[in-house]
């Protein structure tokens, strides 16, 4: 039976029972930084929206366009809405459940694929160029050792566990990647960005995000599997039966992101959660990509409610779990292209329409100024 989706104030009481003070742990900087986030000014959503219906079309026919320009009013509090300078942070880290077989590709295409974003010929790389978005690349917790100018080195170990067969994290391991991720999004605000997306790499990650899935919405591992980078009827069994151990194994907490992100999770997925609470805190705007990017905003808004207010659901993959992970959010996707790559190509599509979001509320006439009747 699946879980239902909890109040923010029945959440918010149940990650400071649960995850604030379990085990004499200090979060202290993930604390302060989920104290940090507002909720959205709701003077500059109702004044968004009234100035929309002064613009010459008729009211509300842009539909989902008109509702993102109306949730970045509340998001900045400003109003008009300017083009905002764009950064995807794609998080890589390996995984020790890749050793169950559980991956059409080896562990080894996790490095490799990050050398090949920052020589900037990865399919990102081409969509954040259209854009106008610069790619931030961060080794989180790949097994290897790379070096390269423009990659962010925030390794906190040289990936996960074999969830199948024990922890994939300790639970300080966790906060720590939390944690790297705030201080980057802080980081990356100071240089002036102000519109961020989660974009990830890591060979075997949907498997940590299937089971992540399981617990946290309350569903069988079936409901939450998907095929992944395309891998065989085998390969799927052999993948559900490494979930199911995992579960069995780890028992993790359900009530406990915490729990659960360093149980079955991955480093890359703790490191986006801190972007995401880290944006949000700076009153930023994030849009979130696919499956796995999703895992980690679900686990953000378990820990903070109110920061979804401030993600930006770009697209809904091909990938089973990701439409259960946005309904377990109330996100309605803003496209569905059949995409199941990952690395925050999705979201690198959306930043497409948040700029088309802003500047018809910056270029559009009114009816009064374009002397056009209402009537």
């Amino acid at each position: 039976m699946a879980r239902s989706r909890l109040s923010s104030s029945t959440l918010s009481t149940v990650c400071r029972k649960s995850c604030f003070n379990k085990e004499g742990h200090s979060l202290n900087k993930v604390d302060q930084t989920i104290e940090r986030i507002q909720m959205p000014n709701e003077s500059a959503r109702q004044e968004a929206s009234r100035y929309l219906d002064t613009l010459t079309k008729p009211m509300r026919s842009l539909g989902r366009l008109e509702e993102l320009a109306v949730q970045l009013a509340g998001i900045t509090g400003t109003l008009p809405l300017d083009v905002m300078r764009k950064a995807i942070v794609v998080m890589a880290a390996d995984h020790g459940v890749c050793k169950e077989g559980v991956s059409a590709y080896p562990s080894e295409v996790t490095s490799q694929m990050v050398m090949n974003f920052l020589n900037g010929g990865a399919a990102i790389n081409v969509l954040a160029r259209q854009a106008g978005a610069d790619v931030v690349c961060v080794d989180m917790g790949v097994n290897a050792d790379l070096q390269h100018e423009s990659l962010y080195v925030r390794k906190v170990k040289r990936g996960t566990g074999n969830i199948a067969i024990g922890e994939a994290m300790s639970r300080d391991e966790a906060i720590a990647a939390i944690g790297h991720g705030i201080e980057l999004a802080e980081e990356l605000a100071e240089k002036g960005y102000r519109l961020f997306a989660t974009g990830e790499m890591g060979i075997g990650n949907t498997t940590p995000s299937a089971a992540m899935l399981a617990v946290l919405a309350g569903i069988e591992v079936e409901q939450a599997i998907g095929r992944g980078t395309g891998i065989d009827d085998i390969a799927m069994k052999r993948k559900r039966d490494a979930i199911e151990r995992a579960i069995a194994v780890n028992r993790p907490d359900a009530e406990d992101p915490l729990d659960v992100l360093s149980k079955l999770g991955g480093l890359e997925i703790a490191g986006l959660v801190g972007v995401i609470l880290g944006a949000a805190a700076r009153g930023c705007p994030i849009v979130i990509d696919g499956f796995i990017a999703s895992i980690a905003a679900l686990t953000a808004a378990r820990l903070a409610p109110q920061s979804l207010s401030y993600m930006i659901p770009s697209h809904v993959s091909q990938e089973r779990g990701h439409r259960l992970v946005l309904e377990q959010l109330g996100l309605e996707p803003m496209m569905d292209l059949k995409m199941r790559l990952g690395e925050g190509t999705g979201a690198a599509l959306c930043f497409n329409l948040v700029d088309a979001a802003v500047l018809i509320m910056k270029e559009m006439a009114t009816f009064e100024g374009a002397g056009v009747s209402r009537e």
